[in-house]
């Protein structure tokens, strides 16, 4: 029955569903872990590099739009070309949800049934975080991530102080999955008026040893705590 209605993203089946946008949203949920988290003055992107993966030589990415490999690059040029329009015809730069919202609700430009993770900063220096799903619709997050019970216990005010404690908590939620520490953690930072960053290996495996010096002291510390 469902082959009848699988065949495009505008034919409901008789009791409502949109097959095609379905059968996306079950392949976004095997895809790999991402986790997004906003700090006060940055927004850190992570996600679990699967082994045997290809990465760009490049290692900073336009600020205006996060680039995805395959189709990044048609999706980042029409984004710096929204922007660039709003600009000229009201004088005002654009927002991070104007953005999203252009690329999951206008006709013809909806990602190709994919879930995105889009991050910025807008004119107020307000850091957002936007998650674009393949049915359409976009929501905010403070933190978006597949770790979903970790992040809910742990993202706290005082968990995003700084930059370097967003960061550490990105990985943090990451290591929950990842069995080979940071060799397979890729960590991308934006800041304000700068360029997106992605992070060096040595430094995610330094930031992954403080974590777990840190572990071992609160154990200590707990362990003490119950000898007395």
């Amino acid at each position: 029955m469902a082959a009848r209605y699988d065949r495009a993203i505008t034919v409901f089946s008789p009791d409502g569903h949109l097959f095609q946008v379905e059968y996306a949203q079950e392949a976004v949920k095997k895809g790999s872990t991402a986790v997004g988290i906003r700090g006060k003055d940055i927004v850190v992107l992570g996600v679990e590099k699967k082994s045997g993966e290809t990465r760009r030589e490049k290692r900073d990415c336009p600020q205006d739009f996060g680039a995805l490999d395959g189709m990044g690059p048609l999706w980042d040029l029409g984004a710096r070309v929204e922007c660039q329009s709003h600009r000229l015809t009201v004088e005002d730069p654009v927002t991070v949800e104007y953005i999203t919202r252009r690329y999951t609700q206008s006709n013809g430009r909806r990602p190709f049934g994919i879930s995105a993770l889009i991050v910025g900063f807008d004119y107020d220096g307000t850091p957002r975080l936007y998650q674009t799903d393949p049915s359409g619709t976009y929501h905010a997050w403070k933190c978006q991530k597949t770790v979903r019970e970790f992040l809910e216990k742990n993202y706290t005010d005082e968990a995003i102080a700084g930059d370097n404690e967003a960061i550490k908590l990105a990985i943090k939620a990451l290591l929950e999955v990842v069995q080979s520490g940071g060799k397979n953690i890729e960590l991308a930072v934006i800041r304000r008026n700068q360029p997106l960053k992605i992070l060096e290996s040595k430094e995610i495996e330094n930031l992954v040893a403080e974590i777990e010096k840190e572990k071992e002291e609160e154990a200590e510390k707990k362990k003490q705590k119950k000898s007395t």
